[in-house]
C-alpha cells in the first residue's frame, strides 16, 4: 500500500511518537514495533516495522509508482519482478 520511502517515513514518525512518551519501559535504542494498516479495499494493506528491523525491504512496483515522490524516477525505469525481489533497470533510451 505504501512505497518503501513512505514506510520508512511512517516508521520514523511512529518511532518519534513512541520516544516522546518517555515511557520508562521503552528500550534506550531503537524501539521495535509492528504496525498493520488496512486500506479501503480488502486487498489493500501494509505492514510497517521499525526501520532497524527491515534490512532489505520488499519493493512492490505498483506501490512505488503510486508514490508521487517517485513519479519522475518511475517514468525512467523498467521493472523486473520475480518471487523474491524487484529490480529497477534503467531503460536503454534514458540517460538516468
Amino acid at each position: 500500500m505504501f512505497s518503501v520511502r513512505q514506510k520508512r517515513e511512517i516508521a520514523d514518525a511512529v518511532q518519534k511518537i513512541l520516544r516522546d512518551t518517555q515511557h520508562p519501559e521503552l528500550p534506550k535504542g531503537e524501539i521495535a514495533f509492528s504496525l498493520h494498516v488496512d486500506g479501503a479495499a480488502a486487498w489493500s494493506w501494509a505492514d510497517i516495522r521499525n526501520n532497524g528491523a527491515v534490512t532489505q525491504p520488499g519493493v512492490n512496483p505498483h506501490n512505488e509508482r503510486m508514490d508521487s515522490a517517485n513519479k519522475d524516477i518511475a517514468s525512467h525505469m523498467d521493472y523486473y519482478t520475480n518471487s523474491h525481489n524487484t529490480i529497477r533497470i534503467p531503460l536503454k533510451s534514458d540517460s538516468v
